[in-house]
């Protein structure tokens, strides 16, 4: 069997230089960002395409005539591949999901005490020789509103809670916590701060619109390190000139990667990270295991 990884990162990659993680016999590594005549090249006999964070188009695909399955390193697997596509034409796909889950709440509880003390403005002023101290929000004793509860939701509510926040919980089916209430406004009304940790779907694609941000105590701080989609950009971008949601602390966006004369990246309300939040070594090896795993359940097909 013959599989591909097409766009290992750097960060990965290094893990197989050092021998953290083994790569099992007919696995070809790609580093790097691939185009799709990248991707279409690598994979002219491969059986098994692995997908770290690549957008692959069903063209790409109906270019790689021996696929067979497609592993997408993560979830949120329909972002990236042409989900029916790939149904449609009997290429199996499969995620791997929960292996980043204490990483990726890490990684929105740093965002939130950026937002918190205006990090990302005053690291910028430092860098341009600007002396400016700005004052912040303590966090203790603040409402946040955790949006979904699966792993990643539950771990950062768990931070919260331990540094003394009134944590609120949404989820879409009930979840067994004293944090839950079934009723979304509820949860968002009177919220101080807002962390996203829901799959993006039909049902959550920009369900965080102009009357939901409406319900946020006003400077509320909006962290997002799930799916930009669930958020309406434009009703966002108004929210914040008006004042409304104070600061914006984003990992995802709505296209990606960003370019460097986005408007996102001139505002001084908003601290923005290169969809990181999963980037840990004890991430990646996880990762791998897990992918590794997929792996086998195609190798008799």
């Amino acid at each position: 069997m013959k599989v591909v990884l097409v766009d290992c990162t750097h960060e990965l990659n290094a893990l197989f230089e050092t021998g953290c993680l083994v790569i099992p016999e007919g696995t070809y590594i790609h580093v790097g960002e691939p185009t799709a005549a990248d991707v279409i090249a690598l994979c002219q006999t491969a059986e098994v395409m692995l997908v770290e964070h690549t957008v692959i188009t069903a063209q790409t695909l109906a270019a790689c005539p021996h696929l067979k399955a497609i592993v997408f390193m993560g979830t949120g697997a329909g972002a990236y591949l042409p989900l029916e596509w790939a149904k449609a034409n009997n290429i199996a796909v499969s995620t791997t999901p929960g292996y980043g889950s204490t990483a990726v709440a890490e990684h929105a509880m740093a965002l939130t005490f950026a937002a918190a003390r205006k990090l990302g403005p005053m690291v910028k002023d430092m860098v341009r020789g600007v002396w400016r101290p700005r004052g912040g929000m303590q966090l203790k004793g603040r409402k946040v509103a955790v949006i979904g509860f699966g792993e990643v939701g539950r771990c950062y509510a768990e931070m919260a809670s331990a540094l003394g926040m009134c944590v609120s919980v949404w989820n879409r089916t009930p979840v067994d916590t004293a944090y839950f209430e079934p009723d979304l406004e509820r949860v968002l009304t009177g919220a101080e701060v807002v962390s996203l940790h829901v799959a993006l779907n039909d049902q959550t694609a920009g369900f965080l619109n102009s009357a939901r941000l409406r319900l946020l105590n006003p400077g509320a701080l909006l962290i997002n390190t799930a799916r930009a989609g669930l958020i309406n950009q434009d009703d966002l971008a108004q929210a914040l000139h008006s004042g409304h949601v104070g600061h914006a602390a984003l990992d995802v966006y709505w296209q990606e990667p960003i370019e460097a004369n986005d408007l996102w990246c001139d505002r001084e309300d908003v601290t923005l990270t290169p969809h990181a939040a999963y980037m840990t070594e004890e991430a990646y090896i996880e990762l791998w295991k897990r992918t590794v795993s997929a792996m086998g359940a195609y190798a008799h097909r």
